[in-house]
């Protein structure tokens, strides 16, 4: 077992491991995905696995040279410029060394006794970043979470439990005044449908709010929405905003919105897990005007502050209300073995108490350290460079006749069609799907899809910075050299043909 944990082992796997990451970082080639059979993967993997069961088996560095180069060598490759089509990005190498010092001295972040820079850090970020948010940094408080899904959840809950206190200890029993009910934009994430039926708010209880024709919310027709619900005998406890859709890169109206809310005295949550980074850059960050007024925004540092996946800021602009989510009910019993009856100065930056993750990686570390050793410029740079890049995207498709751009983009992500005829709605979302379907086989381009108006469209989203105007001209030519293959499958197949709409 000693050779196991054998520090000069380490070094020798670091040593053969890093090159092999090197050569990954510098390939340049466009190739943004490799898909491969899960039947063929799986026999791969197990190939690489040891049969030994009774004794620990003796090290074989050509057995993990083999495990590494099928990780990097399968699935998307982040730092290519062919792919178009997640919100993750590469990393900035450096924040992968620190998230690899993370795993090894495995300091969970919770708690200040068992990760004390990570707590450190964690309130450094929350002044930086809430200092671009405009909060009072007396008053706001930031924790961080495993994803935006959790985030979004958690903000949920202390919406709710502001609303209905009597919930925290009665659950359903002690609702008062109106069925709980959260009002969401059309384009919402769907962890937040998601987070609201976790907690008892069911699909009815749920309050639409139309979006216009780039995927925003109309600010002119939520308050006639909330005083619909309140008919109903729904009482909405939060609205949630987007900064950033998933669909469309689309930023609700957060000002107008917070006119509607405030008065009402529901609470405001932001999901800004794509968008919120854009407050870090000084061209971009009015996307976010009206964030001041929000109650709680959540920020995906892993989409475009370019760190390890998960890493997640939920943000309250009252710090109060960050414990609200998990207050104890009155006579309830604590964790005595992690809270402590008396916090000390140790204990005060404890987060236990104010997130779902009793042990949480440090994933601030990344990301603080990347703060610390370049500053915010590195951030804003790359963010601008993708917005225009994505700018610069939306101008040559619009120049060509049989492309249909959906809207202007917003940040860095565009919505398209290759539409080379006036073809009927179900034939145009056949071919999109078809075309999405041929490109990511052969490879080279991995873009994703999205309905829109219930229509499939294809969608980038451009998080490297080394996507140019020659590898969009490539793209384009792909989709249309694509397309055109499959319309003429199509006609020279038996069976009924594409319709095309009456003239």
């Amino acid at each position: 077992m000693a050779s196991v944990f054998d520090p000069e082992r380490f070094r020798e796997n670091i040593s053969n491991i890093a090159p092999r990451l090197e050569r990954y970082l510098a390939d340049r080639s466009t190739r943004g995905l490799d898909l491969v059979d899960p039947a063929v993967l799986t026999k791969a993997a197990r190939g690489l696995m040891t049969t030994e069961r009774d004794r620990i088996a003796d090290f074989d560095a050509d057995r993990l040279n083999q495990i590494v180069d099928l990780y990097t060598g399968t699935g998307i490759h982040v730092y290519s410029p062919g792919y178009m089509g997640r919100q993750f990005s590469g990393v900035v190498p450096l924040a992968g060394l620190v998230d690899l010092v993370s795993s090894v001295v495995n300091q969970p972040s919770t708690f200040y006794e068992a990760g004390q820079l990570p707590n450190v850090a964690e309130r450094l970020m929350a002044e930086e970043l809430g200092r671009l948010i405009g909060w009072d940094p007396g008053r706001l408080a930031m924790v961080t979470t495993s994803g935006g899904s959790l985030a979004n959840l958690t903000a949920l809950l202390a919406a709710r439990n502001r609303a209905f206190p009597g919930m925290l200890a009665g659950g359903a029993a002690g609702v008062r005044d109106g069925i709980p009910a959260v009002a969401v934009s059309e384009e919402v994430h769907y962890s937040v449908t998601r987070a609201a039926g976790v907690l008892g708010v069911g699909e009815r209880q749920i309050v639409r709010l139309p979006v216009d024709r780039s995927g925003r919310v109309r600010a002119d027709r939520v308050a006639p929405a909330l005083d619909a619900a309140h008919r109903r005998g729904l009482r909405v406890f939060c609205l949630v905003a987007s900064a950033g859709t998933t669909s469309m890169g689309a930023f609700d109206p957060l000002a107008e919105l917070a006119a509607v809310t405030r008065p009402r005295g529901i609470w405001l949550h932001v999901d800004g897990a794509h968008g919120a980074s854009l407050l870090v850059s000084r061209r971009h960050r009015d996307r976010l005007r009206g964030i001041e007024h929000a109650d709680s925004l959540a920020w995906d540092a892993h989409k475009m502050l370019f760190v390890p996946a998960p890493c997640t800021l939920l943000f309250y602009r009252d710090g109060a209300a960050a414990r609200g989510a998990f207050g104890r009910p009155p006579g309830g019993r604590g964790a005595s073995y992690v809270f402590d009856e008396e916090p000390d100065v140790y204990s005060a930056l404890d987060s236990g108490d104010q997130n779902f993750e009793c042990t949480k990686r440090p994933m601030i570390m990344p990301l603080w350290t990347l703060w610390a050793v370049y500053g915010p410029a590195l951030f804003e740079r790359k963010i601008d460079r993708l917005c225009a890049t994505t700018r610069h995207a939306f101008r040559m498709l619009r120049a060509e006749p049989d492309f249909d751009v959906l809207h202007e983009p917003e940040a860095n992500i565009l919505c398209f069609r290759y539409r080379p005829a006036d073809l009927e709605p179900s034939a145009l979302h056949r071919l999109q799907l078809a075309v999405r379907h041929r490109l990511r086989g052969d490879g080279r381009f991995f873009v994703s899809k999205v309905d829109v108006g219930g229509v499939a469209a294809l969608r980038v989203v451009l998080m490297n910075h080394r996507i140019g105007t020659a590898h969009l001209a490539q793209l384009i030519t792909e989709i249309r050299t694509t397309g055109q293959r499959v319309l003429r499958e199509e006609a020279a197949a038996p069976g009924p043909r594409a319709e095309r709409s009456p003239r």
